[in-house]
């Protein structure tokens, strides 16, 4: 482990990092799910509940043995052990295992995704929006794991700050940049597409499974608890706590804000024909340049996010 001398400021981008990723352009289409009212309050709850867990879980970065000397818990795991002793350890080993193999599924998937969508954006460009341009993912997914596996044994590069601050630029790069063009789309159309219900099913049990989706892709876009204590391990001693709390403050209200904006604007944008991805789905075909822009960001912060939330 690198030397603590972490702050509110690099705290917030390693949680930005692990937090917004391109789920956030997938957001429109679980906003056309619920509709105006359930989606933005589906979004408030799940933020809600990720800040008040990030403020308890501030509070287990330490604790008292019982010869009450301190203990440091530099994991998630380690406050478990210690906490709640080792049976919970071994249970929350496994979910914690299992997520964590999920996350480098979809990261590893999405990265392969937004690379041929670069390809495919070009070729539609050339070729014309009806043209039959298919690419193979699995040459891209080969790519990015042998990448990963690369970069992986530089030692502490999963550590280094200016590898979560690029990453969080490339985030904040390709949210901006989808909800640009969502409102562009929106000043282009003269109204504000969607309504209240959203988008009606066919029959109801249709209807029950695609919310269960939508929001299950709100809930995989907050929380951050796995990575937490690793990252307010990274602080500056004595005030890790406080600094981690200012941190978690920040950066809940921050994704949420962009959360609410880009599903909000994707959603006003296409309304009940919202695509899965805003980038990939093709809800965008011009200015191709900056849609492969936007997927080339995509794809550099699932590298530098990848080490960051895997690799702690």
């Amino acid at each position: 482990m690198a030397a603590k001398t972490g702050n509110e400021w690099t705290a917030l981008a390693h949680i930005i990092t692990a937090v917004i990723g391109s789920g956030v352009l997938s957001l429109g289409w679980s906003m056309s799910q619920l509709g105006w009212i359930a989606g933005p309050i589906a979004m408030l709850c799940f933020a809600s509940v990720t800040l008040t867990s990030a403020l308890l879980l501030s509070s287990c970065y330490k604790s008292t043995d019982s010869d009450l000397h301190i203990i440091t818990h530099a994991s998630y795991l380690d406050a478990v052990h210690s906490i709640l002793g080792i049976r919970s350890a071994w249970f929350c080993g496994i979910i914690v295992g299992i997520n964590f193999i999920k996350i480098g599924i979809v990261y590893t998937i999405t990265s392969a995704i937004s690379i041929r969508a670069i390809q495919k954006s070009n070729c539609y460009h050339y070729e014309g929006h009806n043209a039959t341009c298919w690419y193979s993912n699995t040459k891209y997914m080969i790519i990015f794991g042998s990448l990963q596996g690369l970069v992986s044994q530089i030692p502490d590069f999963h550590n280094t700050e200016w590898l979560s601050i690029v990453a969080a630029i490339m985030s904040f790069t390709y949210s901006f940049i989808g909800s640009g063009l969502s409102l562009a789309k929106i000043i282009g159309n003269g109204e504000i597409m969607g309504g209240i219900g959203g988008l009606p099913a066919s029959n109801p049990s249709k209807k029950v499974w695609l919310v269960a989706e939508a929001l299950g892709n709100i809930a995989f876009a907050f929380p951050f608890s796995a990575i937490f204590l690793e990252i307010q391990h990274t602080l500056k001693a004595p005030s890790e706590k406080a600094t981690m709390k200012k941190a978690s403050i920040m950066a809940v209200c921050t994704t949420t804000l962009f959360y609410l904006s880009c599903g909000g604007l994707g959603y006003a944008a296409f309304g009940n024909r919202t695509p899965g991805n805003l980038l990939t789905g093709f809800g965008f075909y011009e200015p191709y340049w900056l849609v492969d822009f936007a997927n080339a960001c995509v794809a550099l912060h699932l590298v530098g996010g990848y080490q960051v939330l895997l690799l702690y």
